[in-house]
């Protein structure tokens, strides 16, 4: 049997984002430094009424990545754990919107590596800004369909609390050093399906 889990959450701390983008130059002579103040939301991801998404997969890999972290076994089948089947057994399908609007992110900058590559000595940095939250109690609410029924509701539960703690969202999350993008759990609903999505 699958299921739904509903969970709504709440930031503990501001929320930053680093998408990927193409937005062109308008100008051959445009800056490198320019062309991150004029781009620099273009790094958040947003939905068509105006507001900040948190991607499928980032809602996905955070709980995937709390439990490789937690390692926790699974009673009854020796040194097995959870790990796998977090990694193939669940599923978001849709970015889930905070209650944030795109235009009212404001720019962070920092001081980093040209490529983005953490710790790396001798590389070139340079200044770059990021898309951040102006509140850090954003609020969401992410959708997982799971289809292992060896991750149980309370399974679920352990794994997305602690997801919230050490794992987070965004740039600079927990899980990369940082500090951004904890989040709490308010509320999980659980509801069975009665067909597998």
């Amino acid at each position: 049997m699958s299921a739904k889990a509903t969970v709504e959450i709440e930031g503990l701390a501001v929320m930053q984002q680093g998408r990927y983008h193409q937005t062109p130059k308008t100008q051959s002579k445009e800056s490198d430094d320019d062309y991150e103040r004029r781009t620099w939301r273009d790094k958040a991801h947003k939905n068509e009424d105006g507001f900040v998404v948190i991607p499928p997969m980032a809602q996905k890999k955070c709980v995937e990545k709390a439990a490789s972290m937690l390692s926790m076994k699974i009673v009854g089948r020796g040194k097995s754990t959870y790990t796998k089947h977090f990694l193939s057994g669940i599923l978001v399908l849709e970015p889930a919107p905070i209650n944030v609007r795109w235009d009212d992110m404001v720019g962070l900058w920092v001081f980093g590596d040209s490529k983005g590559e953490r710790n790396k000595s001798g590389g070139k940095r340079v200044l770059k800004c990021f898309p951040t939250t102006p509140i850090s109690d954003w609020r969401s609410t992410l959708i997982y369909y799971i289809l292992d029924d060896t991750i149980t509701e309370e399974v679920f539960s352990i794994h997305i609390r602690e997801a919230g703690n050490f794992v987070g969202l965004g740039v600079f999350r927990p899980e990369s050093g940082g500090y951004y993008g904890r989040f709490k759990v308010l509320s999980i609903v659980w509801e069975v399906l009665e067909e597998m999505i």
